[in-house]
């Protein structure tokens, strides 16, 4: 679960990101918004990311984590910037009550 979450993450981050490609905040994707998927970057990104927000521990909450975990074997996620093992960490750093075991 936590590594889809990243790789969520990384697509939304390289859409909103590029010119080619453009992520409104009304779409969403697991139950989470544009804004909400960026709220986690940070969180996902080396060298040294800080701990989730509360913006992006509630979107987590809120999320569709069997949707997430679907996107956990991605290889967009490290050319991306995105930290796989950081990703897989945001549930227990959220404190989740019930994280996806993907």
């Amino acid at each position: 679960m936590k590594l889809m979450v990243a790789v969520l993450l990384a697509t939304i981050a390289a859409g909103m990101m590029t010119s080619t490609v453009k992520v409104s905040q009304a779409q969403t994707i697991c139950n989470m918004s544009g804004k909400d998927l960026m709220a986690c970057k940070p969180s996902v990104t080396p060298p040294k990311p800080p701990p989730p927000s509360p913006n992006c521990c509630s979107a987590l909450a809120h999320a569709d984590m069997r949707c997430l975990c679907s996107f956990k074997n991605s290889k967009l996620l490290p050319s991306l910037g995105i930290d796989p093992n950081l990703a897989m960490q945001l549930p227990d750093k959220c404190k989740l009550p019930h994280p996806a075991h993907c």
